[in-house]
């Protein structure tokens, strides 16, 4: 399977999840809270950071409509009120690789692509309600730029119209399987789409997460997510409508540590290890004998049977071996029979 390379990260099968701290407009066009969370995502050890690139009247037509159950608010006001201008994400941006955490931003608009394009992003992150905006990704697709593809709200048949306009302009591209509830209930994540959209592209998988909490993101480094996104904010307290749903510092720390326990965990095939050997040799048991045996005896199940420890010459699955033989020499009770003791 292919890998994905952003800006010298490796993404694939053979690295650790990506843990991508998900800020989208949790600033809520605040720059100096956007610089906040750069700060607090780098510390938390998360590798990326990821924004919204707004710009409202590219991206919508004046509308009263509102975003669900996720806010009351009009949703033209709020996308309005969490803009970010120009120099605020070039100077985000700047502060990114000053601190040494990837940046990356969503567009969406044509506008916005070209904003991010003129700020040279290493990648470009096409959110769920974009999956089967094919327009707006044969924009993006042609400046030639790796591509992660969130998959909310679509299905593998829209997915695949995407998927084949993106290797139409030869660029590297994973997914992202998404349930775009806000929350996701647990019975509705769906975790083994992952396998399901690896089997189906043969790229890169990941998960863009809307649950509470790590548990589900911790199920799919489990299952060989090789990227893990969530919302991030610093604190819950704050307004915003993404929010209630986000991860604090402390929650990304866990998943941090714990997704790349997870990877480490997965590591290797079932096989024993050189380093079970000191626990083989207590935990194992050894054929040795219950009651004396005579030279020339035969070794049945009335004079043998497997004791602690596992440092005899057999071991407890050998005994068939010995019924039926003869032992060689007298031995008492209690004693581990040797190579030498049998008469093969």
């Amino acid at each position: 399977m292919k890998f994905l390379d952003i800006q010298g990260r490796k993404i694939g099968d053979e690295y650790p999840p990506l843990v991508i701290a998900e800020v989208g407009i949790n600033h809520e066009g605040s720059f100096k809270k956007a610089l906040q969370f750069v700060d607090a995502a780098k510390k938390a050890g998360a590798e990326c950071v990821k924004f919204q690139c707004h710009i409202t009247e590219a991206e919508m037509i004046p509308t009263d409509m509102k975003p669900g159950k996720i806010s009351k608010e009009r949703l033209w006001d709020i996308i309005k009120r969490c803009e970010l201008t120009e120099k605020e994400e070039i100077k985000i941006k700047k502060y990114c690789e000053k601190k040494k955490i990837i940046y990356m931003s969503t567009p969406f608009s044509r506008e916005a692509a070209e904003r991010l394009e003129k700020m040279n992003v290493p990648a470009y992150k096409i959110g769920s309600g974009e999956c089967n905006n094919t327009p707006l990704i044969e924009y993006i697709a042609k400046k030639g730029k790796p591509i992660i593809l969130s998959t909310g709200m679509n299905d593998i048949s829209s997915i695949s119209r995407s998927v084949a306009i993106i290797r139409k302009y030869k660029v590297p591209f994973m997914l992202l399987h998404c349930v775009s509830m806000y929350p996701t209930p647990y019975d509705k994540v769906r975790l083994r789409s992952i396998i399901e959209l690896r089997k189906k592209f043969n790229v890169p998988v990941g998960i863009s997460d809307h649950s509470l909490g790590i548990y589900t993101c911790l199920g799919a480094a489990a299952l060989g997510a090789a990227a893990l996104e969530k919302h991030f904010t610093i604190s819950r307290k704050w307004s915003g409508p993404d929010n209630p749903i986000s991860l604090e510092p402390d929650e990304l720390r866990e998943l941090v540590i714990g997704s790349k326990a997870v990877w480490d965990a997965l590591k290797g095939r079932k096989e024993i290890q050189k380093e079970e050997k000191p626990v083989i040799d207590f935990a194992y048991a050894s054929v040795v004998t219950t009651k004396p045996v005579q030279k020339g005896e035969t070794f049945s199940l009335d004079n043998l049977w497997v004791k602690r420890p596992g440092t005899g010459d057999f071991i407890g699955q050998d005994i068939r071996k010995l019924l039926g033989k003869r032992s060689n020499r007298n031995l008492p009770k209690d004693v581990q029979v040797k190579k030498k003791d049998v008469k093969f």
